[in-house]
């Protein structure tokens, strides 16, 4: 495995000063940011797709340091009832697969996007209860008319273009599970995964380790987020864990963001290593760090020293006591 991070962290400085200082922290892969919410800060698909020089130039950054690049992303909602906004962010993932082709990076990590519940809605709408049976009505038409007929499109894009789709598991948007990765995988194609971010699954009531189980037995990781959760036990009882309270209401959230080992112990955390090695995930683990307790700095600092110590880096071999 491979330690990465997310550059959008570091969107305020300059592509090539970013790279050194992630280099300097030992970190040996990137994830870039293309366009919708992440935003494209050191990724312009436009001006790289159109200028074989630039894509060149832009490629040679990272490998002259000896990264790699992990993923392209574009987290968005392609699926949003207002046409402007999905349009936006669906020629937004459209030009990222097509950079990631021309790039040779093999992941583009986005969101499945939430729809309305009709089609003149003007918001997206994501149902969160079985009863009262309108919310299994809005479900069915979702899926049926929406989610799926986009990501079978999308999905013959990425195997045109010769790249996966990493979907990040997360709340307010169709995909959030690890059952309904799957049922959008089982529709559509197998080159739709997750995006793994324990972060999102803690928050759920998911066990980290058994979404890796359930998703690595199918082979359904192509990319993987490190990034952690605190739940407080006081709050979480006020609130339940669908808060709608701002992210900056820390204090009285019931669940809020980490950096990787602030919110779970190694241990968790080597666990969730040891499930990724046991299921066959031996690709890149990306800190996302959105810790609002800490700097930018800190907060990614903190993130790589946990890690190193329970990534597991070397090829697996035999079992010498066998």
């Amino acid at each position: 495995m491979k330690l990465g991070v997310f550059t959008v962290l570091f969107a305020q400085k300059p592509f090539e000063e970013a790279l050194d200082y992630i280099v300097s922290k030992g970190v040996e892969a990137v994830e870039i940011g293309t366009g919708g919410y992440p935003g494209d800060a050191h990724c312009k698909p436009d001006e790289l797709l159109a200028d074989a020089g630039k894509l060149k130039a832009f490629k040679q950054a990272v490998e002259s340091r000896g990264l790699i690049i992990s993923a392209l992303s574009c987290h968005a909602n392609p699926l949003h009832p207002q046409k402007a906004i999905s349009s936006e962010h669906d020629a937004a993932l459209r030009k990222t697969i097509e950079l990631a082709n021309r790039l040779e990076v093999p992941v583009v990590n986005t969101f499945s996007g939430c729809p309305g519940d009709h089609e003149d809605a003007k918001y997206p709408n994501w149902p969160v209860a079985p009863w009262p049976n309108d919310f299994q009505e809005i479900l069915k038409w979702q899926w049926e008319a929406k989610v799926i007929p986009y990501w079978s499109d999308i999905a013959k894009l990425a195997e045109q273009n010769g790249v996966k789709i990493g979907l990040e598991l997360h709340g307010g948007f169709s995909v959030h599970s690890p059952a309904t990765l799957l049922r959008l995988r089982e529709a559509t194609s197998s080159a739709i995964g997750a995006n793994l971010d324990p972060s999102h699954m803690w928050w759920q009531g998911i066990d980290p380790v058994q979404a890796v189980h359930i998703l690595g037995r199918e082979g359904a990781i192509h990319h993987f987020h490190a990034k952690d959760t605190t739940i407080d036990p006081i709050n979480v009882n006020r609130h339940g864990v669908t808060d709608m309270q701002s992210y900056t209401q820390m204090l009285d959230r019931a669940w809020q963001f980490r950096t990787v080992g602030f919110g779970h112990d190694l241990k968790t955390w080597a666990d969730i290593i040891s499930a990724l090695r046991l299921v066959g995930y031996d690709y890149v683990v990306s800190i996302e760090h959105e810790d609002g307790l800490m700097s930018v700095d800190e907060g990614f600092t903190k993130a790589v020293q946990n890690l190193q110590q329970v990534l597991i880096k070397e090829p697996l071999g035999e079992m010498w006591w066998v």
